[in-house]
């Protein structure tokens, strides 16, 4: 990680965002860009969000193909999109609050770790997984209420009668009223077992593959330096996807109790009330055995490896595009 003027003598670390820290940035055209440019990533991967979701709280195994030709034919495209509106409200401050955790992070922790005597290979891991950690927990503050909305409106069926939801400002104002403050934050304590973890497992594997497949490359420092923009994007899409394959299959259990946590009630002489974790574990086990808890593991896996790889080349690509007194 280039973590000082010095660093070069040490060698520097090879994927983009390194070269670039937090002090190097503008912030307002790094947070403006990155809402445009996230926005329009979320537009193109959530309709994997709508199979995965669905496909969790399934009382029954259904294929992703099964799932997105029902949804296709009994409620056409719109049907991947149902939620989108408030995901995208959402994910304008989440992403804000996400970016600017991880920069601060990365660039203070890979500063410490650096000057305690670490090698650049396990400081750059360590920041990494520091960021990660940071990032998910100060994001989870925005995401969870909303994960809650557009979840529910995910899995709502389109020809409910009376519908239960209009939209999301409605489902918001029935779930506050109905659980109250707490209600929107259902789920929390997992989400934030299943994220935080799972960024700092993406974030560490992220540079330690990326370190990996440039040596394993037996590329020198100044040729990484002067590599062309197609070999630094094809290395880190890679990256992603290697470090996408490791989280999504540790994490995808926690997942799958959390959307059904979040998402699933019961009913007790005609009142419903939420689940506890372990009625929520129970039911799972109850259905298909334990690997009912990897229900949509494929669609996440895809999902994360897809999203994963063009954030982070859209994330690159918005730290040069965001960077101070840049040449043209």
């Amino acid at each position: 990680m280039k973590l000082s003027a010095s660093e070069d003598d040490l060698g520097s670390d090879i994927h983009v965002p390194a070269d670039i820290d937090w002090p190097m940035l503008d912030k307002s055209k790094f947070f403006l860009l990155g809402a445009a440019l996230f926005s329009g990533v979320s537009a193109g991967l959530y309709p994997a969000m709508v199979l995965k979701t669905r496909q969790q709280v399934s009382s029954t195994k259904i294929s992703c193909f099964k799932m997105s030709f029902s949804i296709m034919r009994c409620e056409g495209l719109r049907g991947f999109y149902r939620g989108f509106g408030t995901t995208l409200m959402g994910t304008i401050p989440a992403r804000a609050l996400y970016m600017g955790a991880l920069e601060v992070t990365k660039t203070s922790v890979g500063s410490s770790t650096v000057r305690l005597g670490f090698s650049d290979t396990t400081a750059t891991a360590i920041a990494s997984a520091a960021a990660g950690l940071s990032s998910a927990m100060a994001a989870q503050l925005v995401w969870t209420p909303i994960d809650v909305v557009s979840q529910r409106l995910m899995v709502q069926a389109p020809n409910a009668s009376p519908c239960r939801y209009k939209n999301g400002l409605d489902a918001f104002r029935k779930i506050l009223f109905a659980d109250g403050f707490k209600g929107l934050y259902r789920g929390f304590g997992i989400s934030m077992l299943t994220y935080a973890p799972s960024n700092a497992v993406w974030w560490a594997s992220y540079s330690v593959a990326n370190k990996l497949i440039y040596g394993g490359l037996g590329w020198s420092d100044n040729i990484r330096r002067s590599e062309s923009k197609a070999t630094a994007v094809a290395v880190q899409g890679l990256s992603a996807a290697m470090a996408s394959g490791v989280s999504a299959l540790i994490t995808t259990p926690l997942d799958t109790i959390k959307t059904r946590l979040q998402v699933l009630d019961k009913e007790e002489n005609g009142v419903r009330k939420p689940l506890t974790m372990l009625q929520t574990v129970r039911n799972l086990v109850k259905e298909s055995g334990l690997a009912a808890c990897y229900r949509g593991l494929g669609p996440r896996w895809a999902s994360m490896s897809l999203s994963a790889t063009t954030m982070i080349t859209t994330y690159e690509l918005l730290k040069r595009l965001s960077a101070k007194n840049q040449e043209s």
